[in-house]
């Protein structure tokens, strides 16, 4: 894998030949780069190969507070392009940047929850009030298992393997995969379906892990109200969604020493290149 010389330059002659880009595009990218480089090199980052997710992360939260929304916005553009050039074109073995949300024009870039407001999070919901079990449980497997709200409202029952501790989940394009469920969220699970989830089913018959309060299936309308009113409880930022858990939760990861391809699979990343 080569150094910043030589991987900027082959990525802007790439762009200036293959891609057809005017030359104040050029120069805008150019100007990128030469940014991550300079925020890069003093912390021992000697190429691209070094970077990975939490330094992106780190350098663009850097960057946001010196840039324009739209430059933000370029900016996040470039790292995308840059870095998958250097995995099609320089044998880089994983584009760092997949983890990496482009941030909307004029908005803040993506929210990661700290380890404490995950933790206050997950305690907001009351056990012993209705729904309070199935909400604790529906949490812990968004975070726990980085699930999208429509993978987790998808779940049935024999989809867990507590024994195992294991949950198949059907993704985009109906493409399975196996998620490891940690403890906390096995246990919330098991509380939840030992416990109340009788209680909702009532008389009806489901083979849906998550229910409603009139004994249906979960919708995703459904997790959404009940993460805004527990975010709410715990204090969190009113922009806190499904996806900034499933977001805290590949980072999280990542802080810990995971690799981005074992990350990239259990998201459901289709290839380590998408």
């Amino acid at each position: 894998m080569t150094g910043w010389d030589a991987a900027c330059d082959a990525y802007l002659a790439h762009a200036a030949a293959d891609k057809g880009l005017a030359l104040t595009t050029l120069e805008a990218y150019g100007r990128d780069l030469a940014r991550l480089r300079a925020w890069a090199e003093p912390a021992g980052l000697a190429g691209p190969a070094a970077l990975g997710a939490p330094e992106l992360r780190a350098f663009l939260l850097e960057s946001a507070a010196e840039l324009a929304p739209r430059s933000r916005a370029r900016l996040v553009s470039t790292l995308r392009s840059f870095f998958r050039f250097l995995v099609a074109e320089d044998g880089l073995g994983a584009d760092p940047t997949l983890l990496i949300l482009a941030p909307r024009t004029g908005r803040r870039l993506p929210k990661v929850l700290g380890h404490r407001q995950v933790e206050d999070l997950l305690a907001a919901p009351d056990p012993t009030a209705r729904g309070g079990l199935r909400d604790r449980a529906a949490l812990e497997l968004l975070y726990g298992c980085g699930l999208r709200v429509s993978e987790l409202c998808g779940l049935d029952l024999p989809d867990l393997d507590a024994r195992e501790q294991l949950v198949r989940v059907r993704g985009k394009g109906s493409k399975e995969r196996i998620v490891p469920v940690g403890g906390p969220a096995l246990a919330a699970v098991r509380a939840y379906v030992d416990g109340e989830r009788g209680d909702l089913l009532g008389r009806k018959r489901s083979a849906a892990l998550l229910l409603n309060a009139r004994g249906g299936r979960l919708t995703r309308v459904g997790v959404w109200t009940i993460l805004r009113r527990h975010a709410a409880a715990a204090g969190l930022p009113a922009g806190t969604s499904p996806h900034v858990l499933r977001h805290t939760y590949a980072t999280h990861l990542l802080e810990g020493g995971a690799d981005l391809r074992v990350v990239q699979e259990l998201l459901g990343h289709a290839a380590i290149t998408t």
